[in-house]
């Protein structure tokens, strides 16, 4: 595993990318200036709190913006702080391996803010934001690996559309996370097994496991998953995290390796609502580089986080889904029962705080959500051979060669040995594209019968499952992997679905609340969210990875 830690900038260049470039120009060309911030890194005591009121565990947005302008916090603290975690926490500890690289200039970037900050204040909403961004995005000159060996240290020279826009806002992307290796479960070739930040024992979902324990663990102050059948939600949901599966079309997947692109979406993973929606209002938006965000163009408010209200549960109407979306979910167990206390005290929060909670309601065919999410195999090598035909310098240059280089791990190789020689063109994809409009309408149906503007059930029915010893070496390992899924509604069907935190198992496990709402209805989706979690609160971080000493 290559990882790259290097603490300085490389002398004789300008170290921010292009987009915090930009703003950094325009703040100067105003010809704004104020008084410098405290030079030189603060004392670590004002990151863990023992003096001022800035606490980096658990930290958000708005709470490092406050120390930023309070002058208790600079960028190169914030970013120094989480590098500190990372080196306590990643390989050492509880060894969580959710990192694979970390941008060797961060802090130079760190000190580029700082100075723009003292020249004209905050560069914009994401200003000096740390983020942990799956290592299926590409970064222009930091590694992407896509979870395998057989990338390593392969690097695009071109950022995607989704960072260029964290940085125009202002963000560092922090550090690249480690992802099931092509984008499935939670192991890969380049790095081996990412683990649980509540229970290493146990996986930590996937494919976007590593940003999901890295958040969990306060790793980065915001991380960035892709969701092609549940991976933001998944790793959200066993971490206590706030995942939003956006509306297909409202954020560019450009520069992303696909994997099956009619479900292909990125989002934010975050441990409060409000910072999602701050993440979210940078990251959405047309974008010419793929077309399918023209849907999206008027459809979303100005901003999703100024939309936010805590009192947006009051005459909300939120039907409850009870049917078991996994064929394997098992009532009898007590890893059930104890997701069910759960979920149910949750709606009853809902109910508490001025929600209509119709419950049950049927959706009709429901079960066709697991069986065309399974089935849909037709999409997969004919996007990720055209993605490789768009660059240089990559090792293999087909989905064929991947397969026929011996490095994928042998539970992912086997799995991808299904989509070969398999195309939309196939007459078998036409009943694909039948059952995912038929549960469309069945899903619409049920919300317009009921007058709803949610549907919420749980992420998963049962707790994440024990790893396997030979989940590296066994094409057809048995760990119960996702037992309880009811993720792919979403995808199948293409609408949005936000999982919030609904607190702890009896266990001590992280419990999911998915709502799910109309397309492009993010901001419905996140209103609900924001009011539970604020009446709420039921995040609480991993045991695992407490602050560090002063």
């Amino acid at each position: 595993m290559k990882r790259s830690m290097t603490a300085f900038a490389r002398r004789g260049r300008d170290v921010l990318p292009p987009g915090q470039r930009r703003l950094r120009d325009r703040v100067r060309a105003a010809g704004f200036w104020a008084a410098s911030l405290v030079a030189g890194a603060l004392l670590a005591s004002n990151l863990t709190g023992a003096q001022g009121g800035f606490r980096l565990l658990e930290a958000t947005i708005d709470d490092a913006h406050a120390a930023f302008a309070s002058g208790e916090l600079t960028c190169r603290a914030l970013v120094q702080g989480y590098l500190d975690r990372i080196a306590a926490y990643d390989q050492t500890g509880p060894s969580l391996n959710a990192v694979q690289t970390i941008n060797r200039d961060a802090l130079a970037q760190a000190d580029e803010l700082d100075a723009a900050y003292g020249e004209g204040g905050i560069t914009g909403p994401l200003h000096c934001v740390p983020v942990l961004l799956k290592d299926q995005v590409e970064t222009r000159e930091m590694p992407t690996t896509y979870g395998s060996a057989l990338f390593d240290g392969f690097v695009s020279g071109r950022d995607a559309t989704i960072v260029v826009r964290l940085e125009e806002a202002g963000a560092i992307i922090l550090a690249k996370t480690n992802m099931g290796e092509f984008a499935s479960r939670y192991v890969g070739s380049a790095f081996g097994i990412i683990r649980n930040a509540y229970d290493p024992a146990r996986n930590p979902s996937g494919s976007s496991g590593g940003t999901g324990t890295g958040v969990a663990a306060n790793f980065g102050l915001v991380g960035i998953g892709e969701d092609t059948g549940g991976s933001i939600r998944g790793p959200a949901a066993v971490h206590s995290l706030v995942g939003l599966r956006p509306t297909v079309p409202l954020v560019s997947r450009f520069g992303m390796m696909p994997a099956n692109p009619s479900s292909d979406t990125l989002g934010p993973m975050t441990r409060t609502v409000r910072d999602a929606a701050l993440v979210l209002d940078a990251i959405a938006g047309y974008d010419p580089n793929d077309p399918v965000t023209a849907y999206a163009a008027g459809r979303g408010p100005d901003s999703y986080a100024a939309a936010l209200d805590a009192a947006d549960l009051r005459g909300a109407r939120i039907g409850v889904i009870r049917y078991a979306m996994d064929p394997r979910t098992d009532p009898e167990t007590d890893g059930y029962r104890q997701v069910r206390a759960v979920i149910d005290r949750a709606l009853d929060d809902l109910r508490s705080h001025g929600a209509v909670v119709v419950d049950p309601v049927a959706v009709a065919d429901l079960e066709l959500a697991q069986q065309t999410y399974v089935a849909n195999n037709f999409e997969t090598e004919a996007a990720t051979n055209a993605y490789l035909a768009e660059h240089r310098g990559t090792p293999v240059r087909s989905l064929r060669s991947i397969l026929l280089s011996g490095v994928v791990t042998p539970w992912r190789a086997a799995g991808l040995l299904d989509v070969v020689g398999r195309s939309t063109g196939d007459a078998a994809y036409l009943p694909i594209l039948q059952a995912r409009e038929r549960l469309r309408r069945n899903v619409l149906t049920a919300m317009a019968d009921h007058e709803l503007d949610a549907l919420a059930y749980a992420t998963f029915d049962h707790p994440p499952a024990l790893i396997a010893p030979d989940v590296l070496t066994n094409p057809r390992t048995v760990d119960a992997y996702a037992l309880g899924n009811n993720r792919y509604l979403s995808p199948v069907i293409g609408f949005p679905a936000l999982t919030v935190p609904a607190g702890l198992t009896a266990d001590g496990l992280p419990v999911g609340l998915e709502l799910l709402g109309r397309p492009f209805d993010e901001a419905g989706l996140l209103g609900l969210g924001y009011a539970y979690e604020q009446a709420t609160g039921r995040r609480e971080p991993p045991p695992t990875t407490p602050a560090l000493a002063p």
